[in-house]
């Protein structure tokens, strides 16, 4: 059987990397797309770098996609690259918009332009649902995003069903809910809790500043998470999945047990900061995977527990590592 193929945007974040993993461990050859840059972004797949080809372009300029698809020619296209800092869309919303969302039609465009039975996979977000229409969320919950990046994302979403119905692409979306792990950004509130967790164990810090502890939602680990995405792509026919555990929880959830993994008492270091609230808030997100389940097989194996569990112990191993003493 000839080698597979797998051109992925966004190579370099939490997602590309598990996805870079994955592909590689299935014998794929795998190109990753980078914007160029004078720093080194290759953080999270430093492991796997002398195994990826990697190709520069960008999401904003349609023509180096277009020549970047016609001569990788990949079998699978995986869309992970975005703004995809909730915070950052509503401070920079054109921006979040020509990445987000037209920057899936430009790689859509590139897919019909070069070779219409390229599959394509487009990471969808629970942050279309929003302001939830109904709980828990599945495929046919109706959208109500809450911010420019849930928008960006709905859109994005839209233009995928779209050209798979005009133009009969393989195009696949995954609506993943709020998956994470050692390797996400400390931008982002779990990260955040794991990272100040293990600096006030060791002394580094002595507060931890959080925004709404009652926000609830559906946490997954990202390595189960890019499973899915591959095994929508062998299906015979393209749709539509929720990816997500099923089980929601509080802010508060995870902070609690991110302090009861180095045995403190988080309402000794936690305060709320206004700050960090949202000027449209998501209250609540969780997730139906059943048709995940049923037509894909897909289960996910790491629990919300071990999860918080595995982040605070990795980012104090990382500190350990280079605090003196």
């Amino acid at each position: 059987m000839p080698q597979k193929t797998a051109l992925i945007t966004g190579i370099t974040g939490q997602d590309g990397s598990y996805l870079a993993e994955l592909l590689l461990a299935k014998g794929y050859r795998v190109v990753g797309m980078t914007r160029r840059s004078s720093t080194d972004v290759h953080e999270r797949i430093q492991h796997i770098v002398d195994d990826i080809e990697f190709v520069s372009g960008d999401l904003l300029d349609q023509s180096s996609i277009t020549t970047i698809v016609a001569n990788v020619r990949p079998d699978e296209i995986y869309n992970l690259a975005a703004q995809s800092f909730v915070p950052t869309s509503w401070t920079q919303p054109v921006l979040t918009g020509e990445f987000t969302a037209l920057g899936v039609t430009r790689v859509l465009e590139a897919i019909r332009a070069v070779d219409p039975k390229i599959r394509f996979y487009q990471a969808s977000s629970s942050e279309m649902f929003g302001k939830v229409q109904a709980t828990p969320q599945n495929e046919t919950t109706p959208f109500y995003p809450r911010s420019p990046y849930g928008v960006a994302k709905v859109y994005g979403h839209w233009i995928t069903v779209n050209y798979r119905e005009s133009y009969n692409i393989f195009a696949a979306s995954g609506i993943a809910f709020n998956h994470e792990s050692s390797r996400r950004g400390k931008e982002f509130v779990t990260r955040k809790i794991s990272d100040g967790v293990a600096r006030i164990k060791l002394g580094l810090q002595k507060e931890l500043r959080l925004g709404n502890l009652d926000a609830q939602r559906d946490w997954g680990f990202a390595g189960d998470y890019v499973r899915a995405m591959w095994l929508m792509l062998q299906r015979e026919s393209a749709d539509d999945y929720v990816i997500a555990t099923g089980r929601t929880h509080a802010v508060r959830d995870f902070v609690r047990l991110a302090f009861a993994a180095v045995d403190l008492d988080w309402e000794q270091h936690v305060v709320v900061d206004p700050r960090f609230y949202r000027p449209a808030e998501v209250d609540l997100l969780v997730g139906d995977a059943s048709k995940a389940r049923r037509e894909l097989g897909w289960e996910p194996e790491v629990s919300f527990e071990q999860l918080v569990e595995q982040m605070v112990r990795a980012d104090l191993d990382r500190l350990r590592a280079i605090v003196p003493g």
